[in-house]
């Protein structure tokens, strides 16, 4: 007999890169990344299909039965889950970026309280991580979650940037690997800890003029 896959039930063709995709999942929960159904991620299958979270799936604590597969081509779904609501962005970006394999949509708690704010210029090169790994960080207006609307903006928004920040909603990460977007989200969410929690006015300077929040 054999031995049961670790988190469900998969699909044929797929099954390595599935466990790896809910591992990677289970991983950004771990890690503080999102909390409860928040946050979506997507990786490529191969060239033809994706997998993507599917909507209302709590990622912290993901399963195969989580995970809907679908046509990078139309967003068609061929194992009967739905897609995230943010889905639109996630095959936006896997479309246009042929340099990016993962694309995960988070919420962890500092950096989303500065893209709540009203404050602009920050300076995120507050550990060298960010612009070793990261590079100038993006930033999308408010739209409504889940339209067409914001999926635009937020795939125009990566076409330069492996991070933006989605106001008054979170922020999104793209990379070649489950490891890159992941350490590239924890790094951004400590130096935004580390601004919240500071005091100096020093560290806020207009270096990166790509977060100015509306009034």
């Amino acid at each position: 007999m054999g031995q049961a896959p670790p988190y469900g039930v998969r699909m044929d063709g797929y099954d390595e890169k599935i466990d790896a995709f809910v591992a990677a999942c289970r991983k950004a929960g771990a890690c503080g990344l999102l909390r409860y159904s928040s946050g979506n991620m997507s990786c490529r299958l191969d060239a033809e299909m994706v997998a993507v979270s599917a909507r209302g799936a709590w990622l912290g604590e993901m399963s195969c039965d989580d995970v809907a597969i679908c046509r990078l081509a139309d967003g068609h779904t061929v194992n009967d889950k739905q897609l995230t609501a943010e889905s639109g962005f996630h095959l936006g970006i896997l479309r246009s970026r042929a340099d990016v394999n993962v694309v995960l949509h988070f919420q962890s708690a500092f950096a989303t309280a500065i893209a709540c704010g009203r404050k602009n210029g920050y300076n995120f090169d507050v550990i060298p991580e960010v612009p070793i790994y990261i590079g100038e960080v993006g930033f999308v207006e408010y739209l409504p979650p889940g339209t067409e609307e914001l999926a635009d903006a937020v795939v125009s928004a990566t076409a330069g940037h492996d991070l933006v920040m989605l106001q008054n909603h979170g922020q999104g990460v793209v990379g070649g690997d489950f490891k890159d977007v992941i350490g590239k989200a924890g790094f951004f969410e400590l130096a935004c800890e580390i601004l919240m929690r500071q005091s100096e006015p020093g560290f806020i300077t207009e270096r990166n003029t790509g977060y100015e929040a509306n009034a």
